[in-house]
């Protein structure tokens, strides 16, 4: 059998781990709280290990390990499901949460109530990604490709939007209206995110009011689309 690596990750309260990994599924193996805290669980063959090492203060939040599955797309909803059993939503903000999972992304993150960070990425993600900023594209449209990999692969809706915003800021009197809508749409599915509707609907109304073809429309209902069955995973309760 080869040799292959088990994370060992922090808990401030053993009782209050072990509740949260059981309700995600996984099952526990070994228990122990005397006469020091380690605890060993398991979900799909892949295993975790948690202790309490005294005198160690951990960061609010730090990556704990990387998951690779099969299919992250089952695993999300898997978890999803299982989250909203246990506390009537799903915990899109604070500790724990997990983040969305949107049709085309490898990978999503899930955060414990200790601020461990579990990344979750499809086993045969290419090797190399592109990470935006394509050379290939220039303006608005190089613009949308960084915030795209921001959000969809690093997870960090707040650069994304900062981003789209100043991308917005610089070119959207010489971008096409399409190009425009886009990045309005990112920025509307971006605000549902972070739960703030009022700002969601207003990029919502800028879009409505750009003028755009019907082709152009439909090329933009996808990303708006995204935003919509945002609101329903993050309203729908258990």
């Amino acid at each position: 059998m080869d040799d292959f690596p088990v994370p060992v990750l922090w808990t401030a309260s053993p009782a209050t781990t072990l509740d949260f990994y059981r309700a995600l599924g996984y099952t526990v193996t070994h228990e122990q709280t005397r006469p020091y805290v380690y605890l060993a669980l398991e979900f799909h063959g892949c295993p975790v290990h948690f202790n309490s090492p005294q005198g160690f203060e951990p960061p609010p939040e730090q990556v704990g390990c990387l998951v690779m599955v099969d299919d992250v797309a089952a695993r999300h909803r898997e978890f999803t499901a299982a989250l909203r059993a246990a506390f009537g939503k799903v915990p899109a903000k604070g500790r724990p949460r997990i983040t969305r999972f949107r049709p085309g992304q490898s990978r999503f993150t899930l955060v414990d109530l200790d601020g461990n960070t579990l990344l979750f990425i499809q086993r045969n993600e290419p090797a190399k990604l592109e990470y935006g900023g394509s050379s290939d594209l220039e303006d608005l449209a190089r613009v949308l490709d960084n915030a795209r990999i921001l959000r969809d692969f690093k997870n960090d809706d707040r650069a994304a939007a900062r981003v789209l915003e100043v991308g917005l800021g610089r070119f959207a009197a010489t971008a096409a209206p399409v190009e425009r809508a886009r990045a309005l749409a990112m920025l509307a599915e971006i605000a549902v995110a972070a739960e703030d509707p009022e700002r969601a609907a207003r990029y919502r109304d800028e879009v409505r009011a750009l003028e755009l073809s019907a082709e152009d429309r439909a090329a933009v209902a996808a990303e708006l689309g995204a935003g919509a069955d945002l609101e329903r995973w993050l309203a729908e309760t258990h």
